[in-house]
């Protein structure tokens, strides 16, 4: 902080009276070298974030400002090219949105009686002043644990018994962050910040009040969450698709702390009016995954990305130490993938090499209903049938189901009580489960056929069971246009000249084989 001068100034100023102009002089006493306590940072999705100059202490702390080096999406952006956003602004907003909730839910004509008797630090000012700041750190810091590339592999490529959100925790009870946490005024515990950022399910051994449960929800909970909200309007924002949009400002002016009413909890729910923006936000969800975070091509690259690290990394795993994780960044897995796509004798070679020339796994096959109406295990059995054929090292399987796809909180009816938000809304219980099971396998360039020579691209499914033909020049996987039907049969509109007649098995086999929806083109493989 820069030391505060006072100086004396003289200014002038022209005044009127009765007629006569006159020049008054003004002496003022103005400060030098003040330092302003408000700061402003733009934003293109909240326009303006505002902060003090305490907060700012945060902002400029290593844990915070390594997240801007680390990318919301991982490689989206191989997809979708304005998606380079960073967990930085991302973690920005969540504290713009969780501030914007907070004062929302403790305003005074908000919060009904009921409420007041089950919260009582609701009603008391110096208390609702505390957990505002603590509302905000904890969303500023929400994701310091996140690992290179967030998401990619962070699972698979920690140790046992540790998450993101544990490493997010031991950052905030740091030295560095504590003397941080310390010198705020009033000086904020780091229990209560570590609780609101992770929330009860990672918070594993931590006792959370009822009213610590609600805040925590504020930030990271499943239904509004401000997490959620910022990431769909950001990620939406930068991917240039318009799914991930709703009203938020609507949804977080009807947001209330309302009774549960099955629990008789307090709960974070909606009045009547906001219910369609609620709508909306969980629709968002859902169109953002199943467009968005798991197309198939991102998803395939953070397949390849794993790869790449196991390898890389020191035993196959990331370091949880403090000093070693703030050292760790996108940019120096960047470097090292760079490196080791340029030579082949370098670990991790090949998963780099697909990345950086974009040679990429295509996708082979995936879920669909008949499928799994037939066989519910078809994708498992095409997987190890394909691994068969093909080699290991030659497929990959991706495979996600969402744990729950019910969100019920309690919505305030006009001059009613609060009831379940599944009674009143019809398009909530209506949104689908997010599934994923895609099969991926390796694709390589299609040699030029020779005149006269043999069709390479010869492949087919008998009836129950898969069948290959080999040939001298390779292996066709038949993923061609759509079929027209002759005398019971399927043949392929663009046949090679001699005809090849495949049967119905192709398209859907007594065991539940189907070929991928998008049935648009040939993909040949070259026989190992």
């Amino acid at each position: 902080m820069s030391d505060i001068g006072f100086m004396r100034v003289s200014k002038y100023r022209v005044a009127s009276l009765a007629g006569f102009c006159t020049i008054e002089r003004l002496n003022v006493i103005c400060t030098v070298g003040m330092s302003k306590n408000a700061h402003e940072i733009r934003d293109p999705i909240h326009i303006f974030i505002r902060c003090d100059s305490a907060e700012r202490d945060v902002l400029d702390s290593r844990p915070i400002q390594r997240l801007r080096h680390i990318h919301q999406l991982a490689l989206s952006y191989l997809v979708y090219p304005g998606a380079s956003h960073k967990r930085f602004e991302h973690s920005l907003g969540v504290m713009e949105l969780a501030d914007r909730v907070f004062d929302v839910v403790t305003r005074q004509d908000n919060v009904v009686d009921t409420i007041r008797d089950q919260l009582p630090e609701i009603t008391n000012p110096d208390k609702v002043r505390y957990w505002r700041r603590v509302v905000r750190m904890a969303a500023l810091c929400h994701d310091v644990g996140h690992l290179p590339f967030s998401h990619a592999a962070e699972k698979e490529l920690l140790p046992d018994g540790w998450s993101h959100e544990r490493l997010t925790r031991e950052i905030i009870a740091s030295e560095e962050m504590r003397k941080i946490w310390e010198g705020l005024t009033p000086a904020v515990r780091i229990d209560d910040i570590a609780k609101i950022a992770v929330g009860p399910k990672e918070a594993k051994g931590m006792k959370f009040s009822t009213w610590e449960t609600i805040l925590s929800e504020i930030v990271v909970g499943d239904a509004f969450g401000v997490d959620r909200m910022d990431y769909l309007l950001r990620d939406s924002h930068h991917s240039g698709v318009a799914y991930g949009r709703f009203d938020h400002f609507r949804l977080i002016d009807t947001m209330r702390l309302l009774q549960n009413p099955v629990s008789e909890e307090p709960a974070l729910g909606v009045e009547v009016g906001g219910i369609q923006s609620a709508e909306a936000l969980l629709w968002a969800r859902y169109l953002m995954y199943s467009q968005v975070y798991f197309h198939a091509v991102r998803r395939v690259y953070d397949i390849h990305l794993q790869d790449f690290l196991a390898q890389w990394l020191p035993g196959g795993k990331f370091s949880t130490g403090i000093k070693d994780h703030l050292e760790m960044t996108d940019n120096e897995v960047m470097s090292a993938l760079l490196n080791a796509a340029r030579d082949p004798k370098s670990s991790g070679h090949d998963p780099a090499r697909r990345i950086v020339n974009r040679e990429h796994f295509r996708v082979f096959y995936e879920r669909n209903p008949d499928d799994l109406k037939r066989n519910p295990e078809a994708a498992k059995i095409i997987f190890e049938a394909a691994k068969a054929k093909f080699g290991k090292e030659n497929v990959r399987r991706d495979q996600y189901t969402q744990r729950s796809g019910i969100f019920d909180f309690p919505v305030q009816l006009k001059g009613g009580p609060a009831v379940s938000s599944l009674s009143v809304s019809e398009p909530l219980r209506a949104i689908p489960l997010v599934a994923v099971d895609r099969i991926y396998i390796i694709r390589k360039r299609k040699a030029k056929q020779r005149s006269g020579s043999e069709p390479i691209w010869k492949g087919f499914w008998s009836e129950g069971r898969r069948k290959y033909e080999r040939t001298s020049k390779g292996i066709s996987i038949a993923r061609t246009a759509r079929p027209t039907k002759l005398n019971g049969q399927l043949v392929w509109r663009n046949a090679p000249p001699e005809g090849h007649v495949l049967p119905a098995s192709v398209a859907r086999s007594s065991d539940g084989f189907r070929l991928h929806p998008l049935q648009a083109r040939s993909f040949l493989f070259r026989a190992s």
